[in-house]
């Protein structure tokens, strides 16, 4: 088993992040440990309930907890203040208490649910993360941020609140769907881009083994990854600074969700736009002469299509919905839009001094595959 101790001053606030095959079958022991109560609730993606969420809930129970239990199918779409109030529904009927903890037990849009959830119920209730996929696993689940989408864009609604636990168990990843892996390699991509050569390095070496399923690449590729998101999370839990560097691609990547209905089918998932993201950012940062590593573009495309997520998009950009969606990235400021861009490997810089004009040729190009 690996630990990741998490510390953070503001507020002053300790958890851990447990990596362990098996984990979820043993789940309640867990959980009573790090929030002891009589009550819980599991909150479970149907995609995994059979496999995972089932035996973690009757673990939950067999630990001595009063489970109650709701599951739902998850969409980027179902990411909303509706499907949240559901939640609420289940905890007050539950009667959950202010030390009754909420566990999520599913990918990355139903631990932002789940924890905007318990974010706000009682003005906070004990959070744990199980998360099920391998983008959850690197990325969503640990750090603390929650919430749901809105009409405008990604993410506008929400809360930092920081889970008790985080029970991390690779064994899912072996029935999680070949495009969901990839999905969860764009961001183990973007933590080696903006902190870490030597991992970039080591994904080039050990894609296929990731790819293929190997337990022990996967395990290491969790822990590695993880190591990175706590490192960051501690240094600015409230990205009031470097925390901003693992919005890498995301801003491109998230205008590109907003704009799915404009670019075919099937739309992208978030890892596949968040793979195209990073592209149009380093092209950007090449433009703009902020990027001094001259291969860094081809590398990354090179990486990229290895894993089998997407280096351009499939269809012409609709540039006024995309400079719109952008607008509204939650990172904007003064109306200006903030750009995380690459100036070597392992190294970003943050600016909102690109004019427009070059972000929309970074579009243009971006409609185009890499080279052409």
């Amino acid at each position: 088993m690996a630990v990741v101790d998490l510390t953070l001053a503001q507020p002053t606030l300790r958890y851990q992040v447990r990596i362990e095959a098996g984990l979820l079958a043993r789940l309640g022991p867990a959980v009573a440990e790090a929030a002891p109560h009589a009550k819980c609730a599991a909150i479970l993606d149907e995609a995994i309930e059979a496999d995972w969420g089932r035996p973690a809930a009757r673990s939950l129970r067999d630990a001595g907890f009063d489970c109650a239990v709701a599951s739902l199918a998850v969409s980027e779409k179902r990411k909303t203040l509706g499907t949240v109030r559901t939640f609420y529904e289940v905890l007050l009927e539950h009667r959950l208490e202010r030390r009754s903890p909420v566990v999520s037990i599913g990918g990355g849009i139903l631990g932002d649910m789940a924890g905007f959830a318990a974010a706000t119920y009682l003005r906070g209730v004990p959070l744990v993360q199980a998360p099920t996929t391998l983008l959850a696993m690197v990325d969503a689940s640990v750090g603390g941020k929650t919430g749901v989408n809105a009409p405008q864009g990604k993410n506008l609604l929400g809360s930092f609140h920081q889970p008790v636990l985080v029970a991390i168990d690779p064994d899912a990843l072996t029935t999680l769907p070949a495009r969901q892996v990839r999905c969860g390699l764009a961001e183990c991509v973007k933590h080696a881009v903006i902190r870490d050569p030597e991992l970039f390095s080591w994904i080039e070496r050990r894609v296929d083994d990731v790819l293929a399923l190997d337990s022990g690449a996967l395990a290491e590729l969790v822990e590695r990854n993880v190591r990175i998101k706590a490192a960051v999370v501690q240094e600015d839990e409230r990205e009031a600074g470097v925390r901003a560097h693992l919005n890498f691609g995301h801003t491109f990547a998230h205008a590109i969700e907003a704009c799915n209905r404009f670019l075919g089918r099937p739309s992208l998932l978030h890892g596949e736009a968040v793979a195209a993201g990073m592209v149009a950012a380093t092209r950007l940062a090449i433009d703009q002469r902020l990027c001094q590593d001259a291969g860094l573009l081809e590398r990354l495309v090179r990486l990229l299509e290895r894993i089998g997520l997407p280096t351009c998009l499939p269809a012409e950009p609709p540039m006024a919905a995309l400079m719109t969606a952008m607008g509204h990235d939650k990172k904007v400021a003064g109306g200006a839009i903030r750009l995380v861009l690459p100036a070597r490997m392992g190294e970003v810089v943050v600016t909102d001094q690109v004019d427009p004009v070059a972000i929309e040729q970074a579009w243009v190009d971006l409609a185009a595959p890499p080279g052409a």
